[in-house]
């Protein structure tokens, strides 16, 4: 039997070792290729290879149709982004079988992802998967059969104007007991902006005013949405990712989170674009409140792959500006000291080397482009040395004018 010599079969994809985990970018090119290596020589049919990926969603739900009668209700759906089908190795034109010798064999594949693709999921019911599998066909045997998974990321930039602009909201609960009035409990919240990635902090600007005669407390957390759709229908999982809880408020007090930090941890990013499968997360802000329901206020996040440019948050958003640290204005002296010597900061070898004009074989296509135009702003002559004398001081025998005249 062709089995009994086969000694492996298997797929590898190019660039990455055999356990490792193998993710992609949607449009990218996937290259590999199915390694088969026989004991001895083998007759072998065709070699075939197809990639898949798709989204599937299923769950059951049951139903009562009276007090004796009950039945389960099911909800399926699926949805198809990758179907590529490659024949390996095709058999002879004649009719005849390819026989192969003992050893290892390998034969090379490349296919291209399409260019919208959801990522990678997998969810209590539904998924988002992508593979690879061959199948080995001997004539008169049971096909042999390969799969290799591998993982597609959707990117998402949080550098657009959408996931930057800053979140903000404000929510108001008034606790009853036993029908009697005991106060109202306020929350206002903001973050700076709406996109960000595992591993970053969120600073969380809110008040909380406690005007009920009980002591109150505050709590944030980030929630993860896995919502299902299938027939119309929608099924949902809602879980914590991370929290943290404030200190308690007592009656009649205000509490205020000057940026209090909350850490995403490593969570797969948002899926928004796929029709059976959404994954969404946002920021809630609960006040537990004794003797009646939460005061729940939620703002919306996205999860994305791309973080914030280094000079993304100079200019991200206007309230960005407002969660600065300020504390280094205590630090300025009532007297400023007097600038050091330019001669101190720049020698004059550097000085002439400054002003000096750029070599073009040296700078290349710098000079046309717009770098050079900011590269002009360091090339003026440098200012005149600094001194606490007047180099052109007022001489005494001048008769001060009389302004009155």
């Amino acid at each position: 039997m062709i089995f009994e010599r086969l000694k492996r079969f298997l797929i590898v994809l190019e660039g990455r070792e055999r356990d490792a985990p193998v993710a992609f970018s949607p449009g990218q090119a996937v290259s590999g290729r199915v390694v088969l290596e026989l004991a001895a020589a083998a007759r072998l049919g065709a070699l075939r290879l197809r990639a898949m990926g798709a989204a599937r969603v299923h769950w059951t739900e049951s139903r009562s149709a009276g007090s004796s009668t009950a039945y389960t209700q099911s909800y399926s759906d699926q949805v198809e982004f990758l179907n590529h089908r490659d024949t390996l190795l095709a058999p002879p034109d004649n009719g005849e079988v390819t026989v192969l010798q003992a050893g290892r064999h390998e034969f090379p594949f490349t296919f291209q992802l399409p260019e919208t693709l959801a990522t990678s999921f997998e969810g209590k019911h539904g998924s988002v998967r992508y593979w690879v599998k061959a199948k080995l066909h001997r004539p008169w045997s049971t096909v042999k059969k390969v799969k290799k998974e591998f993982t597609v990321i959707e990117p998402i930039d949080i550098n657009t104007p959408a996931l930057l602009a800053p979140q903000a909201g404000a929510k108001e609960k008034l606790a009853r007991a036993w029908y009697c009035n005991r106060g109202q409990v306020s929350v206002t919240a903001k973050i700076d902006r709406k996109g960000y990635t595992p591993g970053e902090v969120i600073p969380i600007f809110a008040e909380i005013d406690n005007c009920t005669s009980r002591a109150v407390v505050p709590k944030a957390a980030i929630i993860q949405t896995q919502t299902f759709i299938a027939r119309g229908t929608k099924k949902q999982k809602k879980s914590v990712v991370t929290s943290i809880i404030g200190d308690s408020i007592a009656a009649g007090k205000r509490e205020v989170w000057h940026g209090r930090a909350l850490k995403i941890p490593p969570v797969g990013p948002s899926i928004l674009q796929c029709r059976i499968i959404q994954v969404e997360y946002s920021l809630k802000v609960c006040v537990d409140i004794p003797g009646t329901s939460k005061l729940l206020l939620e703002l919306p996040l996205v999860i994305g792959t791309i973080p914030l440019h280094p000079f993304g948050s100079r200019t991200s958003s206007v309230s960005s500006q407002y969660s600065v640290n300020l504390d280094w204005l205590s630090t300025i002296p009532e007297q400023p000291e007097a600038p050091p010597e330019y001669s101190a900061v720049v020698s004059s070898l550097e000085a002439e080397q400054s002003l000096a004009p750029p070599c073009s074989s040296e700078l290349g296509g710098i000079l046309e482009g717009p770098f050079f135009a900011y590269i002009q702003e360091f090339r003026f002559r440098p200012p005149p040395l600094y001194s606490e004398i007047d180099p052109n001081p007022a001489s005494d025998n001048i008769r001060p004018r009389c302004m009155t005249c």
